[in-house]
């Protein structure tokens, strides 16, 4: 639905109020349209108001607000980060519900402030998966430059909880050599490849085989003969560059049909880089 004409006589704290009425579809959706259309100072000033709030929704849509207003395409966006890393930080120190924390650290770590590395460090070993996971995403932008944020995803790497393990695995298999190679990273990933999460195998294998880890080669044949194969597991083998996957790689294409537009674009493009045709 179109944004009603009486929300521009609303605050921004008076729309995220609309937001979090357990009537959820059209009204909500319009009411969220209305603040990202709006000067992102008054969304983040309403962010801070909800922090304060006793309601851990409330506190919870606040820190949602407070990671919208830190997108880099708006005016002033870096001092608002830094803003929201020193509020966010000081509101962590106390905050105990598991959704808000959670919240809290995937906002630290869209901020990128290197400040928030020590608060979240102390919350590595929460009991909630959930808050483990938020540190995760919190930590994950520091991986390259700070060694105990780095030391600390390769640890939540061997978690019990899948999502968690996931969620390392998620972000460090995107991290270019160039950017990120240790020894110590290689072998958390190669400790993956045993996981029982095809997801989980498949981003692992892409990280050895973004490092040419010789390591990936079997374990990525295996992968390219189970079904379905995750797309990550093709992307591994443009990265291995071995000819010798392409007829692995033409029986999952044949297998796979139909495909989404995403898969179809990873495995044309790996067979084209290992000399076979995309169609």
């Amino acid at each position: 639905m179109p944004i009603p004409s009486h929300y521009a006589s609303l605050s921004a704290l008076e729309l995220a109020a609309i937001t979090l009425l357990e009537l959820k579809g059209a009204w909500t959706l319009a009411a969220l349209a209305a603040l990202h259309e709006r000067d992102r100072q008054e969304v983040f000033d309403a962010g801070v108001q909800l922090l304060r709030s006793a309601s851990a929704r409330e506190r919870e849509r606040g820190v949602g607000l407070l990671f919208y207003t830190g997108w880099p395409n708006s005016v002033n966006f870096e001092e608002r980060r830094a803003r929201g890393t020193e509020i966010l930080l000081s509101a962590l120190s106390t905050e105990q519900d598991v959704s808000v924390l959670q919240q809290m650290g995937r906002t630290l770590g869209h901020f990128e402030d290197i400040r928030s590395v020590r608060a979240l460090l102390t919350l590595k070993d929460h009991p909630d998966a959930r808050v483990r996971q938020g540190v995760v995403w919190g930590l994950r932008p520091h991986a390259r430059h700070v060694s105990v944020a780095l030391r600390t995803l390769l640890e939540l790497s061997r978690d019990g909880d899948t999502s968690v393990r996931k969620e390392v695995l998620s972000g460090l298999s995107l991290v270019g050599e160039d950017a990120l190679d240790t020894p110590e990273l290689r072998d958390a990933f190669f400790d993956r490849l045993s996981e029982e999460d095809a997801g989980i195998r498949a981003k692992a294998l892409l990280g050895l085989a973004r490092r040419k880890d010789p390591r990936a080669r079997e374990p990525l044949r295996r992968e390219l003969e189970r079904r379905p194969v995750a797309i990550e597991a093709i992307e591994a083998v443009r990265y291995l560059e071995d000819a010798s996957f392409l007829p692995l790689l033409l029986a999952v294409r044949e297998a796979a049909c139909p495909m989404d537009e995403a898969f179809e674009d990873a495995i044309g493009f790996a067979i084209e880089s290992l000399g076979g045709r995309a169609t």
